[in-house]
């Protein structure tokens, strides 16, 4: 992926870009980007992807200013207008799943398809979600895989404790991304979206891994009753991270949008 900088109003904002044709819009989750995600290749195969990282991954600036979920929501169409970007397929992933949702909601007019994976954002009193800001890291693996112990080692790649530049670095980006991502997540991630979803005009697509353990299968139920016509399709052997366990398959969901 090539990686490139483009300004907003309030920071300039880090934008990964790989292949060609359509556009879309990828929104990663709290677990950040990496360059060699494999969800975005496999994207890349078809559409033009671009994927802006949100304030505090990767390069890009952190940004005090940008507080709320309407802050965040309204900075990252800030980012679609600086990319000369009109009405691209817009596609999101659990805390991305929830910003896109609510950029379908508060814009309705400026989007005619949406993609979400897994999004956070609702809350169900019978169904709560985990707080992933009071987890251990061995503890997240067995909610965000379907396959555990690749997921374990998957998480682990990589890793050098013994080294103290990397761990300090690790620390430090691990601290700048919850950082970013507690602004939406933390306690719960329930900031209204509910009472907007009905605003939503945008054919959507909601795209669910079988074995999702962090944000379980009612949601999916939730999400398809608060969107008008949403479809909802299911990927088997796929946990919560589905697009990294399943590239593939959660690809192809997305291509029947076109």
């Amino acid at each position: 992926m090539d990686l490139r900088t483009v300004q907003t109003h309030h920071i300039p904002v880090s934008v990964y870009e790989a292949g060609a044709g359509e556009p879309l819009v990828y929104l990663h989750g709290a677990g950040g980007l990496q360059p060699d995600d494999p969800f975005v290749a496999r994207l890349a195969k078809r559409w033009r992807v671009i994927a802006p990282l949100l304030p505090g991954y990767g390069p890009s600036a952190e940004c005090e200013s940008l507080r709320t979920m309407l802050d965040i929501t309204l900075h990252t169409w800030d980012v679609i207008d600086a990319l000369g970007l009109r009405d691209p397929l817009l596609v999101g992933h659990s805390m991305g799943g929830m910003i896109a949702a609510e950029m379908a909601a508060v814009a309705p007019h400026q989007l005619s398809r949406l993609a979400l994976i897994a999004p956070a954002g609702l809350w169900l009193d019978a169904h709560p979600i985990p707080d992933i800001f009071a987890l251990l890291p061995y503890q997240m693996p067995e909610l965000l895989f379907h396959d555990v112990e690749a997921g374990r080692k998957a998480m682990t790649a990589g890793a050098r404790m013994d080294d103290p530049e990397w761990l300090k670095n690790f620390l430090v980006t691990n601290a700048r991304q919850l950082g970013m991502a507690g602004k939406l997540l933390f306690p719960i991630p329930d900031r209204g979206l509910s009472e907007r979803l009905y605003r939503v005009r945008a054919r959507t697509l909601l795209v669910w891994g079988e074995s999702d353990r962090l944000i379980v299968p009612a949601y999916a139920s939730a999400w398809q009753q608060a969107i008008a016509g949403a479809r909802l399709l299911w990927v088997p052997q796929a946990g919560h991270l589905a697009p990294h366990e399943r590239p593939e398959a959660v690809a192809d969901a997305i291509a029947t949008l076109a």
